[in-house]
């Protein structure tokens, strides 16, 4: 594109007042949050799938693969919490999802596949676009994979994979999750080469269905990939290896619980919060309550607690206490949860607490893991017929081996997270360059912030993040 001949790059020069890496949950949320606000702007997402709105997370096609949350908990309109139980009630009333009656629950306790949820999203950006086309707001969807990324005093400028270049006035990472299972790594130990994916029911249709398929992480990727064998027939052992050999818990639906971190604001170390926790959850099941209760009213405040945090608590609470916290909080939907229960009582499904140490050559065409059993300290051999990589997601940018991130951090535009997890931001999104300088055109929200707020990937979570943004942004001009 032609610059301006005092070399400033000006509206009319730019592609976009705003590009939007990422067209998963997050980036759509922020285009129509974004295309809501009073103002004319114009919007790039950049996302290399067809659709905008299902990223990783929301593509699947399977209906067992449903969200891990009720309807009333996952809302993408942060003003209002029943906005997702009153689509899908009018979806499931016009005809859509007739397999819904099958739970047994109103509308708004429903857990819907992820693939229905996708069409949530895309539909809530249409209507924002209908009402941003009215003030002259637009947004385009470009198909391509952005792999590089450099700022000036004027723009973003984004290269994508196919050499074009976009400039925007701003930039967003809206990148969402790298799941462990479809993500390259810069150190590979050869694992996702050899794996199946979790949710390719077509590829464990061709297996044997009496073979032994062995796992490698056992929580809600796992439980996945339970659903996609059995929906594909597989009828043999499933042997599932993890550091501490712990279930992700059922999701219920607990009474409300006060809440007890909004009352007393002295609780700040994670040893205080679990000692407290527990006690809350003690006198919960005295009076006949469901734990869940008390531990659901922490939510709200994670970000707060995990903000205000040190270093060296922020440490404490991964390494001791975040099995136990993944396990318990990132909860299974039931009916997912009701089959692994089923497969674990036949003896079908059998869990190890062991560390995965790497692939090993087998025989006859099959495969074999060297994993170290808790407690034990040589390794071991396991063989099966298929593997399949559940570890659920990597946020290290570090270790991520695609273009965008591994340039971004080698011309020291972003810098590690706490902790190495995602990348630093201030309390608004503003991206932290490596010299620690809060960037003017550069932004990120969702997943890559999980450092920053621990619990950055939920829907609810990257609709208020969403909602922030695009204020700050049209405040920018």
């Amino acid at each position: 594109m032609n610059q301006p001949s005092n070399g400033q790059a000006t509206r009319a020069t730019r592609d976009a007042d705003v590009l939007i890496v990422g067209g998963g949950l997050s980036g759509a949320l922020l285009a129509a949050q974004l295309l809501r606000l009073p103002g004319r702007r114009r919007l790039l997402v950049i996302e290399p799938r067809s659709e905008l709105g299902r990223g990783e997370a929301y593509s699947a096609v399977e209906l067992g693969h449903t969200l891990n949350g009720n309807a009333a908990r996952m809302s993408v309109d942060p003003d209002h919490a029943d906005d997702l139980s009153r689509w899908l009630g009018d979806y499931i009333a016009a005809g859509g999802w007739p397999e819904s009656d099958q739970q047994h629950v109103p509308v708004s306790e429903l857990f819907p596949p992820r693939g229905i949820f996708g069409l949530y999203v895309q539909q809530r950006l249409a209507e924002a676009q209908a009402l941003g086309a009215v003030q002259g707001s637009t947004v385009d969807h470009v198909r391509a994979e952005a792999v590089d990324l450099q700022t000036n005093a004027d723009a973003a400028v984004l290269t994508l994979d196919d050499g074009r270049q976009l400039r925007g006035a701003r930039a967003v990472l809206a990148t969402g999750m790298f799941p462990a299972a479809r993500t390259p790594q810069t150190e590979s130990s050869g694992l996702n080469a050899a794996a199946l994916d979790p949710w390719d029911v077509a590829a464990m249709a061709r297996l044997d269905p009496r073979a032994t398929v062995l796992i490698i992480g056992s929580g809600l990727t796992m439980v996945d990939a339970v659903v996609s064998l059995e929906q594909a027939g597989h009828r043999g052992p499933i042997e599932v290896f993890s550091r501490h050999g712990l279930l992700p818990h059922v999701r219920r639906q607990p009474p409300t619980w006060a809440d007890f971190l909004a009352e007393d604001h002295s609780l700040r170390s994670p040893r205080q919060l679990l000692r407290e926790l527990r006690r809350q959850c003690h006198e919960a099941l005295a009076a006949g309550v469901d734990w869940q209760a008390p531990l659901d009213t922490v939510r709200a405040h994670i970000g707060r607690l995990w903000s205000q945090a040190t270093d060296a608590q922020r440490r404490q609470f991964v390494r001791h206490v975040r099995p136990w916290w993944e396990s318990h909080h990132h909860r299974s939907p039931p009916l997912s949860a009701e089959l692994v229960a089923r497969l674990h009582a036949e003896g079908r499904l059998r869990i190890h607490a062991a560390s995965f140490k790497g692939l090993e050559p087998a025989a006859d065409g099959g495969l074999a893991i060297s994993i170290r059993r808790r407690g034990e300290t040589q390794a071991t051999q396991v063989a099966g017929a298929a593997l399949i990589n559940s570890s659920g997601i990597e946020y290290d940018w570090r270790r991520v081996a695609r273009p965008l991130p591994r340039q971004l951090l080698a011309r020291g535009l972003i810098q590690p997270g706490p902790l190495a997890l995602g990348i630093r931001a201030d309390a608004g999104g503003a991206v932290l360059d490596a010299q620690g300088r809060v960037a003017e055109r550069l932004f990120a929200m969702g997943p890559p912030l999980r450092g920053m707020w621990w619990e950055s990937t939920a829907v609810t979570d990257v609709a208020s993040q969403a909602k922030a943004l695009a204020a700050r942004l049209a405040a920018l001009g």
